[in-house]
């Protein structure tokens, strides 16, 4: 993000705000986790391929996953066009679209049907679970800004890693993480700084929830 906890300019163009140092650590990360999750926002605007691309690891690549309740993901998209290659993953609310389902299972891609929260997507506690259900227990949300807010509105978020450029973008910006309820001082979530590391001229924290 910018100093003011930025992810895009309005018109969604987000490439790049940090640089490549602070890229190569969050590819690292990608390959210490068993999945990385994003969006249909992000998947939509970066068309990312979500994979680890540092020499040597490679096919440390985790399961890439992208929550998207309604199938808006596009066939052509890197996520679809690579899912043979790397394992791909669609959440997206039950009584699925047969007809849809079965175009994305072609690509290789699995899709997991999970129930409707109070807001109509994905219930994210039940997603979480079905995920672990299959064996995954590390797992690096990404983005975006709406999914961030759904995590953190169920209280799901265990652990932040902040990489932040030394850029300000103010009001216009795309905020880290949309709202998600609060009020009062009281109800925001706080989380206890554990490192804090230089990467050129980005900053890399990492926080975890507080007990």
């Amino acid at each position: 993000t910018t100093l003011d906890g930025r992810i895009a300019a309005h018109t969604g163009e987000s490439k790049w705000i940090t640089a490549e140092a602070a890229r190569r650590r969050a590819h690292l990360m990608r390959a210490t986790h068993d999945a990385v999750v994003v969006g249909i926002g992000t998947a939509l605007v970066d068309d990312p391929t979500l994979t680890c691309r540092l020499p040597g690891l490679e096919d440390r690549s985790p399961v890439r996953i992208v929550v998207d309740a309604r199938m808006r993901l596009p066939l052509t998209s890197r996520l679809a066009k690579t899912a043979k290659q790397w394992a791909t993953w669609m959440i997206v609310l039950e009584a699925a679209d047969e007809d849809r389902r079965k175009a994305y299972e072609d690509c290789g891609i699995e899709v997991l049907e999970v129930a409707a929260g109070k807001n109509g997507y994905p219930d994210p506690r039940k997603a979480l679970a079905a995920l672990a259900g299959k064996g995954l227990t590390r797992i690096m949300v990404e983005g975006g800004s709406a999914l961030a807010a759904s995590l953190m509105r169920a209280d799901l978020v265990d652990r932040i890693a902040w990489f932040r450029a030394g850029g300000i973008m103010g009001g216009d910006g795309i905020p880290a993480i949309a709202p998600y309820g609060v009020d009062h001082l009281e109800e925001m979530q706080r989380f206890q700084r554990v490192t804090a590391e230089s990467l050129g001229d980005d900053v890399l924290e990492t926080y975890r929830r507080r007990d």
